[in-house]
């Protein structure tokens, strides 16, 4: 049933025309790479998009709206997110930010508050400007998931067990995803969503103005009223996605790309990777010093955030200096390699900051040297936890207390100036910094390959409280090592979810030298265009 699923994506990727596509042919000939993402379907139609000629661009935008169909428990159209882009035309990396936003005209309606969604807009803007493909052949494969059915992937199943109840009280909810026997659907259970259908459908063919001003709109707007989180039209209409220039950070012979704030966690990682390529720091040290750099930094990128965050809330143009060398060589004032500095000498709260883990991230490479590094949030796991009757659209949280929000959105992405090579995205809260710059330092910096650096045990420094958490295999020598240092540590299951992308030589659709890795911690899937198979 998989094999008839993607056949019938690609037939209809080549097949289908739709209303203003006049002007978005594709220009001939293949375009292919590989893709990696956090649900195995998406990564299909991510590669099915690929291997029909599309660029980079069109696979995350099809992966995208295909895992609005396959996990909307992190990636509904109701949610939003953050993207970075390299364009190797430009040599250069922009980032557009398009989250789900609190509303300013139902402002606190409603007992579960509904964000206003920005991911439609932002899919369609990315893939305007650097698509190849039209519009309706981007979307139509998932239009067909949900129309004609999927099995339920392991990822979706295990978000569905967390919040069983939750889903069952709500009649819309339960109409979506109840198993015929009673309870919610299950790993392998073949979920068929009409409603969500419709909507793709008419996004397909109207465009992304229909979500957001058209019939869909209205219908949205109602089915959110009567879950208890109103949108109005008004806050729907005026949505608008922000491009903006990456944060870049030099060294090592490559430059490192990060989305400007909002959210944070992407100059959160940018400032750690700073302070680990100045002056060779990381790649100079040795094994116990790696790791202890590792926690060191994050106490100090995370004590700066709480300086910067105020001002950069709203995408101040002065983050790019916080980077800059002496900004970077003035955080790393007073390290020792031979013992912890405490978090409360960096001034570090003493309160925990809960972040929202609840993210899905994705990547996406053609061979032109586009590169594509998305994640998605609906603010907290399965937003309020409510579907807009008559849509299937689940409804994403406003951002507020208790960690919900996009603050833990970062993802990075690597050029050598003139060529993508390293791409990363990973979700887990307050530590996804930690996970995409451990696993970019291991690549890049170290000697591990990306399989490796993506499967090694992770550790991650709490500041609040002052805590080291090592997963559970950790390599004891380590642990005792940074113990002597004056860490406390403990252990953990398991340390975020990412996914990545390493290209050492520029060219993403090389198997000898390029490699895409899922998290084996997860459930998703790394595969190439050329359908020679794929990598879990």
């Amino acid at each position: 049933m998989r094999q008839f699923l993607a056949c019938c994506a690609v037939l209809a990727i080549t097949a289908c025309v739709s209303k203003g596509d006049e002007e978005g042919i594709a220009p001939p000939g293949p375009v292919y790479g590989g893709v990696v993402a956090d649900e195995p379907r998406a990564a299909e139609a991510g590669r099915d998009v690929l291997a029909a000629g599309g660029s980079a661009a069109d696979a995350a935008t099809a992966m995208y709206f295909a895992m609005a169909v396959t996990l909307p428990s992190r990636a509904t159209l109701g949610g939003g997110g953050v993207c970075l882009v390299f364009d190797p035309k430009q040599q250069s990396a922009k980032a557009i930010e398009f989250l789900a936003r609190a509303p300013a005209y139902a402002a606190g309606g409603g007992d579960r508050p509904a964000a206003v969604p920005g991911n439609v807009r932002g899919f369609s803007s990315l893939q305007a400007r650097y698509g190849r493909l039209r519009w309706s052949q981007v979307l139509v494969g998932a239009e067909n998931l949900a129309r004609f059915g999927a099995p339920v992937s392991r990822a979706f199943a295990e978000d569905l067990k967390q919040v069983s109840a939750a889903l069952l009280a709500q009649p819309a909810a339960g109409k979506v995803f109840a198993a015929r026997g009673g309870g919610l659907v299950g790993e392998g259970d073949r979920l068929v969503q009409n409603d969500l259908a419709s909507v793709l459908a008419r996004i397909r063919i109207e465009g992304p103005g229909d979500f957001y001003g058209g019939v869909t709109a209205r219908r949205l707007a109602e089915g959110a009223a009567a879950a208890g989180g109103p949108l109005d039209l008004r806050d729907l209409q005026a949505y608008e996605p922000v491009w903006r220039p990456a944060i870049e950070v030099e060294g090592a012979g490559v430059t490192a790309h990060f989305p400007p704030p909002p959210p944070p966690a992407g100059m959160v990682a940018a400032s750690m990777w700073a302070m680990l390529t100045a002056r060779d720091r990381y790649e100079d040290a040795n094994r116990v010093e790696r790791a202890h750099l590792l926690a060191d930094v994050t106490a100090r990128a995370l004590a700066d955030r709480q300086r910067w965050e105020p001002r950069l809330a709203a995408g101040d143009p002065g983050a790019q200096a916080l980077v800059g060398r002496a900004a970077t060589a003035e955080l790393m004032e007073g390290y020792d390699p031979d013992r912890r500095t405490p978090a409360a000498d960096l001034g570090l709260s003493a309160q925990p900051a809960p972040e929202n883990p609840a993210a899905a991230s994705f990547i996406a490479a053609d061979v032109t040297g586009l590169a594509v590094a998305c994640q998605v949030t609906a603010n907290n796991l399965f937003g309020t936890g409510r579907v807009a009757a008559g849509t299937g659209i689940v409804l994403a949280s406003t951002p507020g207390p208790g960690g919900r929000g996009a603050t833990a959105l970062g993802p990075m992405l690597v050029s050598d100036g003139a060529q993508f090579v390293f791409a990363a995205a990973a979700s887990g809260g307050q530590s996804a910094p930690t996970t995409t710059v451990g696993v970019a330092a291991r690549t890049l910096l170290g000697d591990s390959g990306l399989a490796s650096a993506v499967a090694a045990k992770r550790m991650h420094r709490s500041t609040a409280p002052d805590f080291v958490f090592a997963e559970q295999g950790s390599d004891p020598g380590t642990v005792r090592d940074l113990s002597l240092l004056g860490y406390e540590l403990g252990y953990t299951p398991t340390i975020g979810r990412v996914v990545a992308a390493y290209c050492p030589d520029g060219n993403p659709d090389d198997p000898a030298t390029c490699v895409y890795a899922a998290d084996p911690r997860g459930y998703g899937l790394a595969a190439r265009a050329e359908g020679a198979g794929a990598e879990p």
